[in-house]
């Protein structure tokens, strides 16, 4: 059975991950692409190499306009996409890649490899933040397990420039982010809220957090790095979470600090501990791709959930490397 695929902002890097991802799924057949700027070139003008599909007109985003879908991706701006996808018919399900509606009523909040149960019933699914997905991967068991102080949570997470978008503006040419690392966002990032309403329904209770992530010269990648009271052991830690994640096809709970580039290209997330007991300290690590796992890949998993086919369909392979 093939599932009637859509995707919007086909033209940015979070959607055009979702396009090459749904157009090498066995279950899905794209026919709807839009975009804004991109409106009226054929799909093979903005990537040459997507073969059968390079004849779809890539159409003008208009949620009035839509085509009969089983499965829509969004993949736009933080707040642009509320008020277009409340139009959308009820029988499409929904996977928001953007922000706009992570804990937002009537929307399950898509951390898939957590709570795939959820999403399974969900018709509206709101993708985690790039960093979230890193961070709460890191974090979840211990959160789980009561292994941390949920008030002693320290964040340093470092991101390619990817992540800003295709959009992202003209501070983020090579000139400018070659050879440098900056910090942005700090004590405001618009996914610190996020990191902790999630962290408290994991079990966390009332977290609080501090977060910086920063923003370093390579093109794909986040490494999440987070700090946090407890009084386990590092075997301790990787038993925790080689338990909640049993059975889980994309963790990797590894014993050395897991690299960015293990995970290129995938939805595969590799999470490892260091915990020194005297000092009552915890190091919780996590790489991800972050058009992956921190994107479109996860929005595919969670697609894949929704509509009752194997989690795993479209998303087996290795990473790419080097």
């Amino acid at each position: 059975m093939k599932f009637k695929v859509g995707i919007v902002g086909v033209s940015g890097y979070g959607g055009g991950e979702a396009l090459r991802l749904c157009a090498g799924h066995p279950s899905f057949e794209v026919t709807y692409v839009a975009g804004e700027s991109s409106a009226g070139q054929k799909l093979i003008d903005r990537f040459p190499g997507i073969g059968a599909l390079g004849g779809l007109t890539i159409q003008k985003w208009d949620a009035a306009a839509l085509p009969e879908l089983d499965v829509l991706f969004a993949s736009l701006p933080t707040g642009e996409s509320k008020e277009p996808l409340a139009r959308v018919s009820a029988k499409t399900k929904i996977v928001d890649i953007g922000g706009d509606h992570r804990f937002v009523d009537g929307w399950t909040y898509g951390l898939a490899d957590v709570w795939p149960e959820k999403i399974a019933a969900a018709m509206r699914v709101a993708n985690p933040g790039c960093y979230s997905a890193a961070t709460l991967a890191a974090l979840a068991p211990l959160a789980a397990g009561k292994m941390i102080d949920p008030n002693s949570i320290i964040i340093d997470a470092k991101s390619g420039v990817s992540g800003a978008g295709r959009g992202g503006g003209g501070t983020f040419g090579f000139a400018d982010v070659n050879e440098d690392v900056c910090a942005y966002g700090l004590l405001k990032h618009a996914q610190a809220p996020e990191m902790t309403k999630a962290l408290s329904q994991i079990g966390a209770g009332q977290a609080a957090l501090t977060f910086t992530p920063h923003l370093i010269p390579m093109t794909r990648g986040i490494l999440a790095t987070c700090y946090a009271r407890g009084k386990a052991t590092t075997a301790d830690c990787l038993a925790a979470a080689r338990k909640f994640y049993a059975g889980r096809p994309f963790v990797r709970v590894v014993d050395a600090p897991p690299h960015t580039k293990w995970a290129t290209g995938s939805n595969l997330v590799f999470v490892s501990y260091a915990a020194d007991p005297s000092r009552e300290m915890i190091i919780a690590l996590a790489a991800i791709d972050n058009l992956g796992k921190g994107a479109a890949a996860q929005a595919v998993q969670n697609a894949n959930l929704m509509l009752g086919i194997e989690e795993s369909t479209g998303l087996i392979g290795s990473p790419l490397w080097p």
